[in-house]
């Protein structure tokens, strides 16, 4: 087995689908990619069972095909320091899978593994395929993922509820203290289907959908669904059981409505939080007529912090208080110049919503609970 490569161009491609890879599986041969020779074709493997990555290369010069396991941390480190230059690859696949790594002045050698040790993602039967906006996932993963919880007793909530219609696509995330809803109305499927993306897939493409604008085929059934996308094809595991009923918690009647400059806002929040209570994150908000407070205070520390802000806002006078962490993420991740926060009660969640949108297919609402003032 024996090709010549870009070292840019492979480390690139690397680094790509290496964020599948886990230390802490119980294979170790998953520390390894799966390289697979055919033809002028380099075909590279990253997998953690639950989640399977690969990309293909196209070659000038290959010869004798096969397939080995290479260890990851390795050759990774290796590539980074090397400069844009022809790699020459060479594996005795008869010989213990001792790859030697040739860079003209240079001579590397490791040992790999046999490539038909490593495991093979599962074959997907009766599936629907659908074709999407590179672009328009990426933006819809980007917008809710951070939201996404961690409990482990609640692994539905660990990822992006995802729901196609012929009207639309929802995606959502929540962990119960925050939760996403984002909706693009130029994008439809033939039948209504839902599911739940894990995170870490989401994670891989959304880096990867983000860098160039391209159509991308999802393939999907009960239990699996895969991403081709360009040179690139992920295929992960679903989330199985039934996804909280997210519309019931959205607030209907919320007659105070606060509008501001969203980065006026987020920067205050940020210098305010910083002499808030570090485990709780807590923060007051009070808005007396056209004029918002925001206060902090850690009491083992006697440091607090107090700001005034200009504002409109409707409604009777309210006082809030919300964890400044979930607001900065939230914020973040609106791109609007000014925002409303919409609210009811001090102990019912307030729903954050951009003023203006770029594209008007495009639906975002934010809520955020509040937390118990002292």
């Amino acid at each position: 087995m024996k090709f010549i490569v870009s070292s840019a161009v492979l480390l690139k491609n690397l680094q790509a689908i290496s964020g599948v890879l886990s230390s802490s599986s119980a294979l170790p041969i998953l520390e390894n990619f799966l390289f697979e020779l055919e033809n002028s074709t380099l075909r590279v493997t990253a997998s953690d069972l639950e989640t399977t990555m690969t990309v293909s290369i196209p070659l000038s010069l290959a010869e004798n095909g096969g397939s080995v396991a290479v260890p990851s941390k390795i050759l990774l480190e290796t590539l980074k320091t090397l400069p844009d230059i022809p790699i020459t690859f060479n594996c005795d696949t008869h010989n213990h899978y001792v790859i030697e790594l040739m860079t003209g002045e240079g001579k590397y050698k490791l040992s790999g593994q046999p490539g038909d040790n490593y495991p093979r993602p599962p074959e997907m039967e009766e599936v629907t395929s659908i074709t999407v906006d590179s672009g328009l996932l990426a933006q819809a993963i980007s917008k809710t993922v951070f939201a996404t919880g961690n409990d482990e007793l609640r692994p539905v909530m660990s990822g992006v509820f995802c729901e196609l219609t012929p009207d639309d696509f929802t995606f959502v995330a929540t962990d119960a203290h925050k939760l996403v809803r984002y909706r693009r109305t130029d994008a439809r499927a033939d039948d209504s289907v839902s599911f739940i993306f894990p995170k870490k897939p989401l994670n891989q493409l959304k880096s990867l959908f983000a860098t160039e604008d391209a159509p991308v085929k999802l393939d999907y059934n009960n239990t699996n669904a895969s991403f081709t996308f360009k040179n690139f094809h992920l295929v992960c595991r679903l989330i199985d059981g039934k996804y909280p009923n997210y519309e019931a918690v959205i607030p209907r009647d919320n007659p105070k409505k606060l509008l501001i400059n969203r980065v006026t806002f987020l920067n205050a929040i940020r210098r305010v939080s910083i002499f808030a209570n570090q485990s709780t994150h807590q923060i007051r908000v009070t808005i007396n007529g056209q004029e918002l407070q925001l206060e902090a205070e850690d009491i083992d520390y006697a440091s607090e912090a107090r700001e005034r802000l200009a504002c409109s806002f409707e409604g009777e006078d309210i006082e809030i208080g919300f964890n400044s962490r979930f607001l900065v993420e939230m914020l973040n991740n609106i791109d609007s110049a000014e925002i409303s926060l919409e609210m009811s009660e001090p102990n019912r969640a307030g729903i954050l919503l951009p003023v203006s949108k770029e594209n008007d297919h495009e639906q975002i609402l934010m809520l955020v609970m509040p937390v118990m003032l002292a």
